[in-house]
C-alpha cells in the first residue's frame, strides 16, 4: 500500500521537438526585394572585380597577400552563393522583418521565441547536460525546498513556492526526453536512466502530483485540483494523485467529484483499503451521498423539462403557433448597469418571468402565461394560467369589472386615478412583429427573433431558467456570458447592415382583438408571435390620449374577430 503524504520520486516527459516559429509576412515586401537585389548585385560585382584583378595579374605574378585576398574572395563568393533554393530569400525576409528582434536584444521570452533560437540559447546554459539529468537535478532541488519548508519553524511559505518553480522546470525538461521505443536498448554512452513511454508518463505524473502537494501546502485549492487532475491523466494508477485530487475537491466543496476521485483511487489494484482514502471517504460519506442524490434529482427534473418543452413545441407546430424570443440581457459588459438598462428595455416586464411554459392541464386543454401591458399608466399584469378556450371578455371582466351605476364608483387599481379601466372601455391589441423580413438572419436587438426549431426553443428555455437562478449562481454567470455574446453578435450584424443601432425598424403594426375572441383565436392567427412563451396584450382606455398617440405610431391592420362569428 502506498503512503499518501510523501513527495513522489523523479519523472520525465516525452520529448517534443521545438516547432519553428511561423514566418511573418512583412508589409514592406518591396523593400525586402530591393535589399535582396542589392545583395546579389554586390556578390556579382565582387566576382567581376576578382576576374578583372586576375587578368591584370597575368604575367606579373601574385605575392602572398594577393593570394590570401583571392582565397578570401573565393570563400565569400562560395558562402554567398551556397544558399539552397529560396533559403537566402527566406533569411533576408526574416532579418528585415519589422518585428524581428535579434536574440541578443530580446527582452522577454516571447521575443526569444520569435527569434527561433530559444532552444539554442537554453542549450548553451546547460551545455553538456541531458534533459534526463536536468529533470533529476530540478526534482532534487524541489525536494530539498519542500523539506526545508516542512522543517521551517516560522512557517515561511516561500520554500513551497520555490519547490513549485523547480518542479515546473523539471516538468519542462521531462517533456524533452525521448522515450525508448519497443525493442530499443538503453544507450550505452550515458549513465542517465532511460524510460519507456509508460515509465515517462509515471515520472510526469509524479511531478504534477508533487506540484499539487505544494499547492495544498499553500492552500491554493484550485491549482491543486488542476495539477492533480493532470497527474491522473499521465498515470491513472497514481493513488497519491487521486487522494490529492479528492482533497482539493473537498476544500472546494465539490462533494460529488471528491467521491468520484476517492472511488477511482480505491479501484487501483492493491489500494482497495488505502487508509488515507478510506479515512477521507468516511469523513465525506454523507455529503457525497447527498450530492449524488441531488444530481439524480436534477437529472430527473431536467428530463421532465425536456419532455415539457418537446410537448409545447410539437403542439405549437401542429397548430402553426409561432414562438419567438428576445434578448435575455440588456448589456454586453460586466458592469453593474443591467438594472438601469432593464428599466429602459421595451421587454423589461418579460425578463423576470421569461421561460414560463404553457402547460397542459387535462385532456387537450392548455393554459398559457399572459402579460397585459398598460402603456398609458406604465403598469402591467401577469396571468400565469390563461385557458385557451377562455374568452378575453370574461378575463377582462374579472380584472376590470364594470363600475357601479352611481357616480362615486371607483376601480380597484390604485394607479387608475381617473377610473378609466373598466372592461367595456378598453381596447385590446397584439403586436405584429417583423422578423427577418429579408431572410438574412439580421434582427434588431429589441425585436423578436423566431424560434425556428426545437433545439433553439430548448436552449432559450434553459437559459431563461438559469438566469433566474434555478441552476445556481455559477451556471447563471455562464449563461449570462453566453447571452451577452449573443446580444453582442446581434448588435454587430445589425450595425454591419444598417450602420447604427439607432437605425431601428419601423414600429410594429398591431391587430385589435375583439373581446369575444378566445385565447386560441389569437394564438392561431398567422400574424401573432408569442415572445418568450408569454402571450402579450396591450390595453388602452378608449378615450385616453395615449391610445390616440399609439395608433398614430402603430398602424392597425384590423380587428381580429371570434372564430365562431
Amino acid at each position: 500500500m502506498v503512503a499518501i503524504e510523501e513527495v513522489q520520486g523523479d519523472h520525465d516527459k516525452k520529448n517534443t521537438k521545438p516547432v519553428p516559429p511561423k514566418k511573418k509576412v512583412s508589409s514592406k515586401s518591396t523593400s525586402k526585394e530591393s535589399n535582396a537585389k542589392k545583395y546579389n548585385d554586390l556578390m556579382g560585382k565582387m566576382s567581376k572585380e576578382k576576374e578583372k584583378w586576375e587578368d591584370e595579374d597575368k604575367g606579373i605574378g601574385r605575392d602572398e597577400r594577393d593570394e590570401m585576398l583571392s582565397q578570401a574572395i573565393d570563400m565569400a563568393l562560395e558562402q554567398g552563393r551556397g544558399w539552397s533554393s529560396g533559403e537566402k530569400e527566406a533569411y533576408l525576409e526574416k532579418i528585415l522583418d519589422d518585428d524581428f528582434i535579434p536574440p541578443m536584444f530580446a527582452t522577454s521570452e516571447e521575443d526569444m521565441e520569435r527569434s527561433g533560437l530559444k532552444d539554442a540559447f537554453t542549450s548553451l546554459i546547460y551545455d553538456g547536460e541531458s534533459p534526463t539529468s536536468l529533470m533529476l537535478q530540478f526534482r532534487k532541488k524541489a525536494g530539498d525546498s519542500f523539506a526545508n519548508g516542512k522543517r521551517n519553524e516560522v512557517g515561511n511559505r516561500q520554500y513551497f513556492r520555490d519547490a513549485i518553480n523547480h518542479y515546473y522546470e523539471a516538468l519542462a525538461w521531462a517533456e524533452k526526453i525521448e522515450p525508448l521505443q519497443e525493442g530499443d536498448l538503453a544507450q550505452a554512452d550515458t549513465d542517465d536512466p532511460t524510460y519507456t513511454k509508460e515509465e515517462l508518463g509515471e515520472q510526469k505524473s509524479a511531478i504534477c502530483s508533487n506540484i499539487a502537494l505544494m499547492h495544498i501546502q499553500l492552500k491554493n485549492w484550485g491549482y491543486a485540483r488542476n495539477e492533480s487532475r493532470r497527474a491522473t491523466e499521465f498515470n491513472k494508477s497514481s493513488v497519491k494523485a487521486w487522494f490529492r485530487l479528492a482533497k482539493a475537491y473537498e476544500m472546494l466543496k465539490n462533494w460529488e467529484d471528491a467521491g468520484d476521485a476517492i472511488d477511482a483511487g480505491l479501484s487501483i489494484k492493491g489500494e482497495e483499503n488505502n487508509k488515507d482514502l478510506r479515512k477521507l471517504q468516511k469523513r465525506l460519506e454523507d455529503k457525497i451521498r447527498k450530492a449524488r442524490k441531488l444530481r439524480q434529482q436534477r437529472a430527473a427534473a431536467r428530463a421532465e423539462r425536456v419532455s415539457n418543452v418537446k410537448a409545447v413545441w410539437k403542439y405549437c407546430k401542429d397548430l402553426n403557433i409561432k414562438l419567438g424570443r428576445t434578448s435575455l440581457v440588456t448589456s454586453v459588459t460586466d458592469d453593474d448597469e443591467d438594472d438601469d438598462d432593464q428599466e429602459e428595455s421595451r421587454w423589461h416586464q418579460h425578463l423576470p418571468i421569461s421561460g414560463v411554459l404553457p402547460t397542459k392541464k387535462s385532456g387537450s386543454e392548455w393554459t398559457w402565461p399572459c402579460m397585459f401591458l398598460y402603456p398609458s399608466h406604465k403598469h402591467s399584469d401577469f396571468v400565469k394560467d390563461f385557458g385557451e378556450d377562455e374568452m378575453l371578455a370574461m378575463r377582462m371582466a374579472q380584472m376590470f369589472p364594470e363600475l357601479e351605476d352611481d357616480e362615486e364608483g371607483e376601480t380597484a387599481m390604485p394607479w387608475d386615478v381617473n377610473n378609466e379601466f373598466a372592461c367595456s372601455k378598453l381596447a385590446v391589441y397584439f403586436e405584429v412583429h417583423h422578423d427577418d423580413e429579408e431572410g438574412d438572419g439580421v434582427v434588431h436587438p429589441e425585436s423578436i427573433e423566431l424560434l425556428k426549431d426545437q433545439g433553439s426553443c430548448m436552449r432559450f428555455y434553459e437559459s431563461s431558467r438559469a438566469l433566474k437562478g434555478d441552476e445556481g449562481p455559477e451556471m447563471g454567470n455562464v449563461i449570462r456570458a453566453v447571452e451577452r455574446k449573443y446580444l453582442y453578435h446581434q448588435r454587430k450584424r445589425w450595425k454591419a447592415k444598417h450602420g447604427s443601432l439607432w437605425a431601428k425598424p419601423d414600429p410594429c403594426t398591431v391587430v385589435r382583438v375583439h373581446p369575444g375572441c378566445t385565447l386560441i383565436d389569437v394564438l392561431k392567427d398567422s400574424r401573432c408571435v408569442v415572445p418568450n412563451f408569454i402571450v402579450t396584450f396591450i390595453m388602452f382606455p378608449e378615450s385616453h390620449p395615449a391610445h390616440e398617440a399609439f395608433l398614430k405610431e402603430h398602424k392597425c391592420l384590423g380587428v381580429l374577430q371570434p372564430e365562431s362569428s
